[in-house]
């Protein structure tokens, strides 16, 4: 049935950009250096005792070290209307808009419930999915952080 507003009344966007936020559990060898595998199930014993430490080798967006800058940055014209889903794993987040902020924003991806509206930053606790609808009306570099 789409996006709605508090008041049920449609909410349209121009396009989805889908950020993924993820930890990785890399296991290092006796001299500190990252081990590597012929094969993941060689790793897996390795890699359950890094994980059971809680404490991520590596946070990454999208997979991999700058998938969001360069060829990657999200870009959108000045009038475009974006909804930014974020999803993160294990960890609680923050994400903000340096230089604008949530329009609209579902912090845990419920869009059947209303969404809170004018967000500078808004919370994502380890395991969910929010979204935040956001126009922009002025040309420039947004930082998503």
């Amino acid at each position: 049935d789409g996006l709605k507003d508090g008041q049920g009344n449609p909410l349209r966007y121009d396009r989805v950009y889908y950020v993924g936020e993820q930890d990785f559990y890399v296991p290092r060898d006796e001299n500190g250096k990252f081990k590597k595998y012929d094969t993941a199930g060689e790793a897996y014993e390795d890699q359950l005792k890094v994980m059971r430490t809680l404490t991520p080798t590596h946070i990454v967006f999208n997979g991999r070290v700058g998938a969001l800058t360069g060829d990657g940055a999200l870009t959108s014209k000045v009038g475009e209307t974006v909804l930014i889903v974020h999803s993160q794993a294990n960890r609680d987040s923050r994400p903000h808009i340096i230089g604008g902020h949530g329009d609209h924003v579902w912090e845990q991806g419920k869009f059947d419930n209303p969404p809170e509206l004018d967000q500078e930053t808004w919370f994502i606790p380890g395991g969910t999915a929010g979204a935040a609808l956001y126009t922009f009306e002025q040309p420039g570099v947004y930082a998503y952080v």
